[in-house]
């Protein structure tokens, strides 16, 4: 059904808009699988009913398991310090729909999405988007209209079938490849390869930031099949400094100087400086948050949205390189295998076990079983601001806060926090 007053745009017909979004449209980071789908067919045929916005565009396009979200926002950062006017598209959001779709830094304007929410409501049946879908040609549509001179795409899950693999790019990333989300992209590591690999495109340069010898070869080969260009980025020098300040990061910052270097090729001018600035400056520049992200320092308290088992390894090794005691509170949805998670638990840690707010949130009763095993001190609480407190509460000022496990768990507990932060 429509929600109420269609025409007129107030931050009360906003929210009510929002929250017919989620409730209308298949949404993946909700409903899970059955909210999935793949191939270009849909997005085709959505892109045509707004006038393709997207071949108007010039578009950096990342892909990858982990790390493309920090790969696209030091880009982005870059761009911005070298005077260029950036799109850049993200997802998940955290706590507002808004930060998926950034100009400059600068969320998108909330009277635009309630236009093309309006406008979702009167879509021909034959075409039927999930949530995803429709906020790829939201994007789309507005880096169009705010004439931006390069939009940088982040791959929504996959590769080869992801609605943002409509676009032809100047130049295409892949981070790395590990396992994850084997229910829709295969079980091993090569399936997951050739489906991240799916974006590379005829004659259009892909950076590869995986060492993985398997990993690197599947995308050398299918650039050789299409006559693309290859750059292996891990052997690339990448000694920068930056705000973003998780060990892992070290790995996409080769990824983001590839692409650097492509871009310099076809005629952007990006000084040294720029790239130094660039790196320096990402939260100011993008607004993101949520890698590492530093909530206070007394205790020291730090969120991370790393979230499958090659991503909780890289927090919990920079985690376990502080001596204090920590209080870790995770949470995780139905499809993680939590028997991965706890054979990599730091030590010397009390763990607190929420349930993220979703459908697709896990209730930590359900793997208790796995808690008793790994012989771990743990509580369990229903919600995450629940688990946060009884950390809060229990840590001293010389000890350590870590809030994760799901980008759901990070949202929640920034969203209930952040704006009251003093």
């Amino acid at each position: 059904m429509p929600f109420k007053s269609p025409t007129e745009f107030t931050e009360s017909n906003y929210k009510e808009a929002i929250d017919w979004l989620f409730a209308q449209v298949p949404n993946y980071q909700h409903d899970g699988e059955s909210a999935y789908k793949p191939g270009l067919q849909n997005i085709t045929k959505l892109c045509a009913y707004f006038g393709n916005p997207h071949n108007s565009l010039k578009c950096i396009h990342i892909g990858g398991t982990n790390g493309k979200g920090s790969t696209s926002n030091m880009l982005a950062s870059i761009l911005q310090e070298a005077g260029y006017k950036i799109g850049l598209y993200n997802s998940p959001h955290l706590v507002h729909f808004t930060e998926r779709i950034k100009v400059n830094g600068a969320q998108c304007d909330k009277a635009f999405v309630y236009d093309m929410i309006l406008k979702l409501q009167d879509l021909p049946e034959d075409i039927q988007p999930s949530f995803f879908e429709f906020t790829t040609v939201m994007a789309f549509e507005y880096f169009k209209r705010q004439q931006v001179d390069y939009a940088v795409i982040e791959v929504g899950l996959g590769g080869r079938l992801d609605a943002t693999n409509i676009i032809s790019p100047l130049v295409t990333a892949i981070t790395n490849v590990q396992l994850d989300h084997q229910n829709i992209l295969g079980n091993t590591i090569e399936e997951i390869s050739y489906e991240k690999a799916g974006i590379i495109k005829s004659s259009i340069p892909i950076i590869s930031g995986d060492d993985n010898l398997v990993v690197k070869s599947i995308i050398k080969e299918k650039a050789s099949e299409i006559d693309a260009s290859f750059l292996d980025a891990t052997q690339i020098d990448a000694n920068y400094s930056s705000d973003l300040e998780g060990l892992y990061q070290n790995k996409n910052k080769k990824v983001v100087i590839g692409i650097i270097h492509e871009l310099q090729k076809i005629g952007l001018n990006i000084s040294e400086n720029n790239i130094k600035d660039g790196f320096l400056n990402v939260h100011k520049n993008t607004g993101f948050i949520g890698r590492w992200f530093i909530f206070s320092k007394e205790p020291l308290t730090i969120c991370d949205t790393g979230h499958n088992q090659a991503g909780l390894e890289n927090v919990f090794q920079q985690l376990n390189s502080y001596n204090q005691k920590k209080h870790i509170v995770l949470g995780f949805v139905n499809d993680k295998k939590i028997d991965d998670v706890t054979k990599i638990l730091p030590e010397n840690a009390s763990y607190y076990f929420v349930k993220p707010s979703i459908s697709r949130g896990r209730h930590p009763e359900e793997y208790q079983n796995l808690l008793e095993e790994a012989k771990i001190s743990y509580k369990i609480f229903e919600t995450v601001q629940e688990g946060y407190l009884a950390a809060k509460q229990e840590a001293t000022d010389d000890e350590i806060i870590f809030i994760g496990g799901s980008n759901f768990v990070v949202g929640e507990f920034l969203e209930k926090n952040l704006e009251t932060k003093e």
